[in-house]
Parts: C-alpha cells; structure tokens; sequence
C-alpha cells in the first residue's frame, strides 16, 4: 500500500496520549487530570522560592543544572562547551533542540514537550527549524512569570524541598508567610552525616556541633546532635527524612560501640573499608529510624546509585553532572535487617523504599510486605520509579511489580525529584500511565468497570494517598 493511501494516522501527544482504551481516557479525565500535586520529593532550591525566582529565558530554565538533558546532549555528539560551558544561552538551547529529535523513545522528548504545552500553550515540535520560534515564544511568556506561577499554574499543593540537618531553615519560614498558595515544606536529609568517608566529613561534624551547640567527638554525640535537628526540623513543618543508600548495608547487628570505634578511627585520619561504611550507616539509620518513628515521620530510602563513574567529569564538573549509573549492588539482606531491626522493638517508621535497579522491582515488591502491621496503609512502600526508571516502561514495570505482589490501591504515587519548576507535567506523564494500566486490565476483563473502586484507586495513587501518609 502506497504511503498516500495508508490510513496510518499520527497524534503526537494529542488528547489521548498514552491513554490508549477508552476506559484510560475515562479514568484520566474523570478522575485524575485536574487532582492537585503533592510533590514530596524535590530538590527545588528553597533560596529561588523564597526569592520569587524569574528565569532569564528558557535556556536557563531547562538546561541549567538539569543532568538527564546533559547526559542526553553527550551521548548526541556535544561538545561540553554547549552543556556547561561558555556558550550563550541561546547557543545551548539551539544545540539541544537540535538533537533532541535522535531520542525518540526517551522520556525526556515527551517531557519536554508536555512543559511547553502545559507552560507556554506552545504546540511547536522540538527541532532545530522550530528552535528560534520556541525560544521566542517560550521567553516572552517567561518574562511575565516566576517560579512562583509555575508551581502554582501546576496545582502543586505542596512541595518539598531536600535539605541538610545543619540548615536553618529561615527561607521556608519567609516561604511560609508569604502569598505563594504552595506549602513548601523542608526534608530532612542527612547524608552529609552518614557518608563517614567522605572527604571533609570531620569539618561536617564541626559545623553540626556548631548548629546544635555541642562537640561531637563520639558516636553518641552524634545522633544526640541529629535528633536535636530532628526536632527543629519537625517544627517547621519537616515530615519526612530522604537518604541516599549507595553501598549495601550490614545484615548482622551492628553496635553503637562498634559505631564508636569506626568514629574514632575516621576522625583520626584513616578510610574505612566498604564493609565499615555500610555497618556505620546501618547502625545510624537505625538509631535515626527509632527518632523518626517517634515524630511519626516516613523515612525514604533511595538505593542503588553508583555515582560519579567518571573520575575526569568529577575533576572537571563534580558531583551531580550526569555520571551517576545504576548499580547492582546485593541490598535486600541489609535493608530487610534494619527493619526487621526496627520492627522488632515496634520502633519501624513509615518506610518508603525506592528502587534505581530495576531488577530489584519483584525483590522490594515483595520485602514491603514482610513489614506491614495494620497500623497504616501501606506503612511500607515501595517507591515510584526513580532517576533512571521514570519512563514509560520503569513507571509501568513498578506499577505492575507493586500490583502482583502488594495493594496498588495504597500507593502514595509519584514524585519529580527535580530541580527544575517546570517538570510538573511529569506528574500528568505518571497519571496517563496509572490510567493506561488499569484502563487496559478492565478492557482485558482482568478487572471490573466498577467506578468507584477505580475512582478510588485513580485519586489514592494520584492525590490522597501521599496527602494521608505524610499527614500534609
């Protein structure tokens, strides 16, 4: 059949994009489309809120500090010079424009297109003959706007920021008595405390004892100054704790003297093994755990991160530029230790365990189980598709994992893990895909077109679920 003659149309992320039953197209329009956003995982920066940020135009909206848009840049043939470097703004959006058509397929192409149709009412497709017009367009309607409208042109209810135990926290307090309609609310993440290897770590422990008015030179010190900032946090607002989990964890019982003497050896000029890092950070997560469960706070865990891969990139750019990889390191035996650790003094905080190696979804899948008492829905979740997992086929892949082994209807949903306003319409990507899944089972008649289950389930998993969990 001749190309003229095929009735093969397109609708490139049209109405129904993603929805591809009726049923999905009923259940996201219905349901789930106009829900606000809790966002209970950024990395927005407090300071560009509390400022009222404007950008000055769209390349520093989308490419300044955005690694996944680095990352595919490279991999397209860019040089740096057009990524971090010393070209124009203008120069490093046309570049990306210019390759971004190559990655059909990758979340990033639908993302960015949902932002400028959600943001900017801009249909253009992203090439390099519509480049000029969308840099055009796109910087007149930035400049009659601020992050503040771009959180609040989303619907975000809340968001939450990641912040480091020794942070005052005075910019959420200007947040909070200002106009914006968002609750911004802090994070508590204590990674600079827990990473002992850590060049600088002793200048850390300086700072924090500093902030809370002590002297740490022992372990007991230590988590003595962290429930103090603990505290500070859960006043204004904080409640949840965010950590990254990078090495596995000791699955044997780790003491707070054997925590002590690896303190000590640390402070006193030597490296730790591997092994002695993950035995630390499991004895201090579990000291944390038992704070966080008296405050009532979820912990959330992020594990399998293999960063800075590169040793040049980490000498040229640092840390958090587009190096970081998944890793397949054994964690089950330890994280199901430090819980069952908790769990056996009734001391388990709502856990959230997010998973970057996907085949560790069946695994999480089915440890959260082995943790549930009754007291909350879903006390134990597993997380959303995360980092190098949130695109069509991870979201789908967690969700289906979630479904054979737990209660899909408990799930708190969806994050951005962004540092950028303008990746809200992720959250409408998720969406579609919630909806796509269960609109297939019901037209597959694995399950039945009872509206109010689903109706359920659509604005639990989208909305009230998160809203409930970390009592926002």
């Amino acid at each position: 059949m001749a190309w003229e003659d095929s009735k093969v149309m397109t609708n490139f992320m049209g109405k129904s994009f993603l929805l591809d039953t009726e049923f999905a197209q009923q259940l996201y329009f219905d349901y789930a489309a106009d829900l606000p956003i809790i966002d209970y995982h950024s990395h927005l920066q407090q300071s560009e809120i509390a400022s009222k940020k404007q950008f000055r135009n769209l390349a520093e909206l989308w490419l300044a500090g955005d690694h996944y848009k680095w990352r595919l840049m490279r991999s397209a043939g860019v040089t740096e010079d057009f990524i971090t470097g010393s070209q124009s703004d203008e120069a490093k959006f046309l570049a990306f424009c210019r390759v971004l058509p190559l990655a059909a397929g990758n979340p990033i192409y639908h993302w960015c297109h949902l932002e400028l149709q959600r943001l900017f009412g801009i249909t253009l497709t992203i090439n390099a003959t519509n480049a000029p017009r969308i840099w055009e367009q796109a910087n007149a309607r930035l400049a009659t706007m601020t992050c503040w409208t771009l959180l609040e042109q989303a619907k975000v209810e809340v968001a939450c920021t990641t912040d480091d135990p020794v942070d005052d926290l005075l910019q959420h307090e200007v947040i909070a008595k200002s106009g914006l309609s968002t609750r911004v609310l802090p994070a508590f993440r204590p990674d600079a405390a827990m990473r002992i290897n850590r060049p600088g770590f002793a200048d850390y422990l300086a700072t924090l004892g500093a902030v809370t008015g002590s002297t740490i030179a022992h372990y007991g010190d230590l988590v003595a100054a962290l429930t103090d900032r603990v505290a500070y946090f859960h006043q204004r607002g904080a409640r949840i704790s965010d950590h990254a989990i990078d090495l596995p964890f000791s699955f044997e019982a780790v003491t707070a003297d054997v925590c002590e003497a690896l303190l000590a050896r640390r402070l006193s000029g030597e490296t730790l093994s591997e092994a002695e890092q993950g035995a630390f950070q499991r004895r201090l997560l579990q000291d944390l755990g038992v704070i966080y469960a008296r405050h009532q706070w979820a912990m959330c865990l992020h594990i399998g991160a293999q960063r800075n891969n590169s040793q040049r990139a980490m000498q040229m750019l640092g840390p958090d530029t587009g190096y970081d990889a998944i890793s397949d390191a054994g964690h089950s035996r330890g994280i199901a230790a430090l819980m069952d650790a908790l769990d056996a003094e009734g001391q388990l905080p709502k856990t959230m365990l997010f998973c970057l190696n996907p085949a560790m979804n069946e695994m999480l899948a089915a440890l959260i189980g082995c943790f549930q008492d009754g007291s909350v829905a879903g006390k134990v979740q597993m997380g959303p598709a995360w980092w190098f997992n949130d695109h069509k086929d991870g979201n789908l892949r967690q969700l289906r994992a979630l479904a054979n082994h737990g209660v899909l209807g408990t799930f708190v949903g969806m994050v951005t893990d962004s540092r950028s306003f303008a990746s809200y319409p992720r959250h409408e990507y998720f969406r579609r895909l919630l909806c796509r899944q269960l609109g297939r089972w019901v037209t597959d008649g694995e399950c039945p077109n009872d509206q109010q289950a689903l109706q359920t389930i659509v604005r639990g998993v989208c909305y009230d679920n998160a809203k409930r969990y970390f009592a926002l």
